[in-house]
């Protein structure tokens, strides 16, 4: 029976497939303290199962190529119904003079969804106004890959310092102007809600923050470039042989795991032994590379002076005091992508091979079995058959695939990832682009 609120949870035994306990569902953020354990769960058929997922995930297809050979697939996945995911992806083809490059991204986004929202649209806008620019200097020539890293670079960098300075130009002489302003004048500049609000959403991209992973494939499909800012992670997997895979983690995180990022931080904040606090920035965000976070990038009176001014604002700044005290040679959250070029051998290709790009709730919820979750969807990939009229018929979501064996690869561990009666959420959010190359 289910324990009572307030009273020792019983030692876990046998129970019927409608209850849970707290270590039966993936991932890291529900733990005994969710309780009382065991909960409720509604126990689906493997159709059912699969159709909700389906359903709460909107998994998404983009097909390109000269002849729509290739195909990326995506999905954005968070079951509690009270919360809205703060992950985003992007899919999209760029036109770059007569050429179709691809570009494929997936953002993690924190404290709140708006500036993951404007990452997800605007930066594969910036990349190809890169490469546009890029492709006129050469002349239609093809680009170095160096060179297409170092632009690739320059866009997203470009992406952030604009964050920061479409505000900063809204005051004539930047900070120091506003320094000298009153509260009641920077408030009314900011909080322009009443005539369209571009101010204030401009504003507000500063109070939030992403991580990304931006993924770029070249034309003739002989070159990827992967950016990286944060903890996503991106995986290649080759068929070199039939139902034979290799498997390359392509990515390093940044954040406290890392220890040439705590090093990179401490070597660029020489003296502030508070840089870093129990493996998070300043003591309060745990990822050392991500895009917008501007508090953490301008000198402390930015936030004082301009962001404490946004309507509502808080009556309770200490939670950002404590890490503003802390701030003195700004920035130190990195906008520097980790810009890696990866050749895609066309002479030895293998059969198949698949990127896959993912947030950290994919990597929570598979923990150290990832390995083994991606050979198991692997699995469950026929091998690529025409039919009679030579078409490929579509086959299900790769990233719909590979969110089902994440998540246990059978109805009833699906079942509790989905159903669980629980008021707070009990899985990080999920994003999984599959791209084949």
């Amino acid at each position: 029976m289910l324990a009572e609120p307030g009273s020792s949870a019983p030692q876990k035994e046998a129970q019927p497939l409608s209850v849970a306990w707290f270590d039966d569902i993936p991932g890291s953020i529900c733990g005994p303290e969710d309780g009382p354990w065991p909960r409720a769960f509604t126990n689906l058929t493997s159709s059912e199962a699969w159709d909700k997922l389906s359903l709460a995930s909107d998994p998404q297809s983009l097909a390109y190529g000269t002849g729509k050979e290739w195909r990326a697939d995506a999905l954005n996945f968070q079951p509690f119904p009270g919360t809205k995911s703060q992950d985003r992806y992007a899919m999209q083809q760029l036109r770059i003079g007569d050429r179709i490059w691809t570009l494929t991204a997936v953002f993690d986004g924190h404290l709140g969804d708006a500036t993951v929202q404007h990452a997800a649209y605007h930066v594969p806008i910036i990349v190809r106004e890169f490469l546009e620019d890029l492709d006129k200097k050469h002349g239609g020539r093809v680009v170095p890959p160096p060179l297409v890293a170092d632009v690739f670079s320059s866009a997203i960098r470009a992406f952030d310092d604009a964050i920061a300075n479409d505000v900063l130009e809204l005051f004539p002489g930047g900070l120091d102007a506003a320094m000298e302003m009153p509260d009641q004048q920077i408030h009314s500049i900011l909080n322009d809600q009443f005539v369209g609000g571009k101010n204030f959403e401009r504003a507000r991209l500063c109070m939030y923050g992403t991580t990304a992973l931006v993924a770029l494939v070249d034309p003739e499909h002989t070159n990827l470039w992967l950016a990286n800012l944060g903890d996503c992670q991106g995986v290649m997997v080759s068929e070199t042989a039939p139902q034979v895979w290799s498997y390359e983690v392509l990515t390093r995180v940044h954040n406290g795991q890392n220890n040439r990022e705590v090093e990179r931080v401490k070597r660029e904040h020489p003296g502030e032994p508070d840089c870093i606090i129990d493996g998070r920035v300043l003591g309060a965000i745990a990822p050392f590379r991500c895009l917008g976070d501007t508090p953490f990038k301008q000198p402390p009176e930015f936030t004082r002076r301009l962001l404490y001014n946004l309507f509502p604002g808080s009556n309770d700044t200490s939670l950002w005091e404590e890490f503003l005290v802390l701030n003195k040679t700004p920035p130190y959250i990195s906008a520097m992508p980790e810009v890696t070029h990866f050749p895609l051998d066309r002479l030895q290709r293998p059969l198949r091979r698949y990127l896959i790009l993912c947030s950290d709730g994919f990597t929570d919820i598979c923990g150290q079995h990832r390995r083994s979750v991606i050979d198991r969807w692997l699995r469950t990939i026929p091998p690529v058959a025409r039919d009679r009229s030579g078409t490929m018929p579509m086959p299900p979501n790769r990233a719909l695939q590979l969110l089902w064996q994440g998540l246990g690869g059978e109805s009833v561990s699906v079942s509790k990832a989905l159903t669980l009666d629980l008021d707070v959420p009990w899985l990080d959010d999920i994003t999984i682009v599959v791209q084949s190359l």
